[in-house]
């Protein structure tokens, strides 16, 4: 496995590697600092509910320590497309109230009770008041959708909501099915993870009335990057640490989800290994966990899972070629370069 702080995978050119992101994360955000306190602002201004619980629930989920990289999205791409207004501030903290509601729902139905090193919300409330809340802020979604007043605005997200729904369901029954193949699992996290990504790049050419193949650039470089993120996070599941990634090592296994690294490792080890790895995905748990990694480590999965990775990351930056050139370019370029190489 990879040792704290060495990176998931090598640098990429075009022909395999990566470079040195030109701009850290740091960085990259400081490039929308205004923007993202605008968006800070929003967040706990729409949050605001008569009800207590919802207030409670809603700030700590949504003040737990995530990357923000979905609002992120929407400020970058909306100053690489010129756009002048403040549209943007709102699409940002409606993808990130979506994302929210998304995690609510999720960790009640894989039974989580720690995400990003914290308790999760139904571990501190119960299943009924995440699943409710949840459904609080995707209709605050839709009420702050409306007051931008582009239907093209509305019917990217309202695509996006009904796919990430699709993807959720699909996932679940993926859970504790061996069989689940490589293009099944990436169906899952094109739906669940990048789409949402996909929609927030999308949005700022949106909002800038740029032509419809800028449009569709930004479309595509979020569907990439989202997909290369989660394909990272999984493979990070076998062989990071709870207090880096905020998550329990082999949550994916212990939940019977069979991610890309348990994927070839069942399809790359020995006949004997292979139904090891298929009962621990029937079974979920953790029982079997060292020999899991054992055969996820002697099959290469990592590594493969890293290679996917790249392969996603070099088509993002690939699709910014109709975008001119800007700061704003430059800082999605190196969010995609810092998708695999991040060790958390």
């Amino acid at each position: 496995m990879l040792e704290k702080g060495q990176s998931i995978s090598p640098a990429y050119s075009g022909s395999g590697t990566f470079p040195r992101p030109s701009l850290g994360l740091d960085q990259i955000r400081a490039l929308v600092e205004e923007d993202a306190g605008a968006v800070d602002v929003t967040i706990r201004e729409r949050l605001s509910s008569e009800v207590v619980l919802i207030d409670q629930l809603s700030h700590y989920i949504i003040n737990s320590g995530g990357k923000r990289l979905r609002p992120l999205l929407v400020l970058l791409s909306a100053g690489a497309c010129h756009y002048r207004g403040r549209h943007h501030i709102t699409l940002a903290a409606v993808i990130e109230f979506i994302h929210t509601a998304t995690l609510l729902h999720d960790d009640v139905v894989d039974a989580s009770n720690l995400r990003r090193g914290r308790e999760t919300a139904n571990a501190i409330w119960g299943n009924e008041a995440s699943v409710l809340v949840g459904d609080f802020l995707y209709s605050r979604s839709f009420q702050m959708m409306v007051s931008v007043g582009k239907p093209r605005v509305m019917e990217i997200l309202a695509d996006t909501t009904n796919v990430i729904a699709e993807g959720e369901v699909q996932q679940l029954l993926n859970c504790h099915e061996p069989d689940t193949t490589e293009e099944q699992y990436r169906q899952v996290i094109q739906a669940k993870t990048a789409k949402l990504f996909e929609a927030g790049s999308q949005l700022g050419a949106v909002l800038a009335g740029r032509p419809r193949r800028e449009e569709t650039a930004l479309a595509l470089y979020g569907l990439h990057l989202g997909t290369a993120f989660q394909l990272v996070d999984d493979a990070l599941d076998y062989n990071s640490s709870a207090a880096a990634l905020g998550k329990n090592i082999g949550d994916d296994l212990a939940e019977g989800k069979p991610t890309l690294p348990l994927i070839h490792a069942m399809r790359e080890s020995a006949p004997e290994q292979r139904e090891v790895l298929r009962e621990a995905v029937r079974n979920g748990g953790l029982a079997d966990i060292d020999a899991v990694v054992s055969a996820i480590e002697s099959t290469g999965s990592i590594a493969y899972t890293a290679h996917a990775a790249r392969i996603e990351a070099g088509k993002a930056i690939a699709a910014l070629a109709d975008i001119p050139d800007s700061s704003y370019k430059d800082a999605l370029v190196s969010l995609a370069e810092f998708a695999v190489e991040r060790d958390y």
